[in-house]
């Protein structure tokens, strides 16, 4: 048989081996690079495979170690620890609902307000999620709220730190574009393409980020016109509400400055990811001190978080470099660009069955290990048939918002869960968070057919 037949066939076992593997429930790290090493070994057997391919691992690793935008990872990562250990969060939480209170539908409406704002200022989902869960949860079912609605709303809300910067999926894309973009240009014949960063996907995140936003918001002020019984007004005592401007103000106006601090600073030009993301974390102390909530415990709490959240995320990435390895030298990126070159309707066409074959593993992988393991294998082809970098990054993050909310390994399902109460059935948060997936689709739809709304900021901060 033609060897490399052969090892196109041994890299599409591998990646369907590598799902089923993760099915039965080994850790992800793990089975990355061990079904990497046996089918390397198998391989190795047929003589498709050269084992001289693993010396590039070691430059790989250090080079992740080493990376100034990597950097910026474990300080965003501090910096939403931070804002939720120290209960900053939790007060804008309570804030946001007295706010809104006197709406039908009040409670949902500050829901997602405050899930964008702590995705602006925080970015870490199970953090946002939890908080919320625990606090507008018990209130938004005490109020009257459908549990279905009440449920999707804070899943939904919570995910928003997945696409709205400071995202940390964003700044592992914008790092893999940026380096699989050149190599592109230049096989290409272009000797000075135009740089992709972390702060373009910002840019390019921003406008969808409130796209769904408002969706999300639509959607909630749709079911208070046409099923008012599902989300009833909760008007705020008249003893408080003299006090109520003040309070808005000490919740809300410390974290938009931190976020208006971070953001415009990058978008501005003036920082650099890392540079603002180290800002953020100083930034998010500084809150903590002004409230009086920050203490060692606090502090020794966040820096475990961080320690262990930044540790999963970079362990993934080193299984990872393993398969994409293996998988590359066995043919598999050749296998991957007949595939996609070959599709009836082009470029378009490309993107989008690379857009739903993620949205299947969103169903039973979590979205790092989707963007380590599709990304190096689909990217290059689809940049090589020109797709804009940027429109291709956010139009995956956006996808993979969806991988925390379906089921069955939903993340934000599995979060919302654990602090639910017992009197809630699991049947409602599955079936509350359904009509979101559908917005989220529409979103992703909306996207796809207007370039221009991730395009455009970009364009308009480059000059």
């Amino acid at each position: 048989m033609d060897p490399v037949l052969i090892g196109e066939l041994l890299a599409a076992l591998m990646f369907f081996g590598v799902i089923g593997f993760l099915l039965l429930g080994f850790p992800v790290a793990f089975t990355l690079a061990g079904v990497s090493l046996m089918f390397g070994m198998v391989g190795l057997s047929l003589g498709v495979f050269d084992p001289s391919n693993f010396g590039s691992l070691p430059n790989r690793y250090i080079g992740f170690m080493t990376s100034e935008v990597l950097v910026a990872v474990p300080l965003f990562i501090f910096m939403g620890v931070m804002l939720e250990r120290s209960r900053i969060a939790e007060q804008l939480l309570l804030t946001m609902g007295k706010m809104f209170g006197n709406l039908r539908g009040g409670l949902g409406i500050s829901v997602v307000l405050v899930g964008a704002m702590l995705a602006a200022s925080t970015g870490v989902v199970g953090a946002t999620v939890v908080t919320m869960g625990l606090i507008s949860l018990p209130a938004m079912l005490r109020a009257g709220y459908d549990p279905k609605l009440a449920t999707g709303v804070i899943c939904a809300s919570g995910t928003l730190g997945q696409i709205i910067p400071p995202s940390t999926v964003l700044i592992f894309m914008g790092d893999m574009l940026s380096g699989i973009n050149s190599q592109v240009q230049m096989a290409k014949g272009n000797f000075a393409p135009t740089p992709v960063s972390v702060g373009d996907l910002f840019a390019g995140a921003l406008l969808p980020g409130v796209l769904l936003v408002v969706i999300y918001l639509s959607y909630v002020v749709f079911k208070a016109i046409t099923d008012p019984q599902s989300c009833p007004a909760t008007p705020v005592p008249a003893d408080e509400k003299g006090t109520l401007l003040r309070e808005v103000a000490v919740a809300l106006l410390p974290p938009m400055m931190l976020i208006l601090a971070v953001l415009g600073s990058i978008l501005g030009g003036i920082a650099t990811p890392t540079e603002a993301a180290s800002v953020g974390a100083v930034g998010a102390m500084v809150l903590a001190v002004l409230r009086r909530r920050l203490s060692f415990a606090i502090l020794r709490e966040t820096a475990i978080a961080t320690a262990t959240i930044t540790s999963m995320v970079f362990v993934i990435l080193l299984g990872a470099s393993v398969f994409s390895v293996v998988f590359r030298m066995m043919g598999g990126d050749n296998l991957v660009h007949e595939f996609l070159t070959n599709l009836p309707g082009g470029r378009l066409a490309a993107v989008a069955v690379v857009m739903l074959i993620m949205f299947f593993l969103g169903f039973i992988l979590d979205t790092f290990e989707i963007i380590f393991i599709v990304i190096p294998i689909t990217a290059p082809v689809l940049l090589a048939l020109d797709v804009d970098p940027v429109w291709l990054g956010v139009l995956v993050g956006v996808n993979l918002q969806t991988s925390f909310l379906t089921p069955p390994f939903g993340f934000a399902l599995f979060y919302l869960r654990g602090v639910a109460p017992d009197t809630l059935p699991t049947s409602a948060i599955y079936k509350g968070i359904l009509p979101f997936v559908v917005l989220q689709i529409i979103a992703i739809a909306i996207l796809f057919a207007f370039p221009e709304i991730v395009t455009w900021l970009p364009r308009v901060i480059a000059g």
